[in-house]
């Protein structure tokens, strides 16, 4: 039952090119609102990349099927991290 205590996490995100794609990153964001902590989102037009950091407290399945569900998406890099420090569910 590991999986459904909660844990804070870390999700970086790296945007190749040009491609609008926010409005897609938007809506997956939005389904996990209520586990989102913050987020932070950085252009970086010297290397043609954006870069955006979402802070999660959600349990291993929530932080993994959001990774996953942008991980999908055409000129995406994503990587997630969480603490060991299970809380409560």
């Amino acid at each position: 039952m590991e999986d459904f205590k909660k844990r804070i996490g870390v999700i970086g995100i790296v945007i190749k090119g040009d491609k609008i794609i926010s409005v897609e990153i938007q809506k997956i964001l939005n389904q996990f609102s209520d586990n989102i902590i913050g987020r932070m989102g950085i252009p970086y037009k010297e290397r043609g990349l954006s870069v955006i950091s979402i802070a999660i407290d959600a349990p291993l399945n929530v932080i993994n099927g959001l990774s996953g569900k942008i991980g999908k998406l055409d000129g995406i890099n994503v990587k997630a991290a969480y603490s060991n420090i299970a809380g409560k569910t």
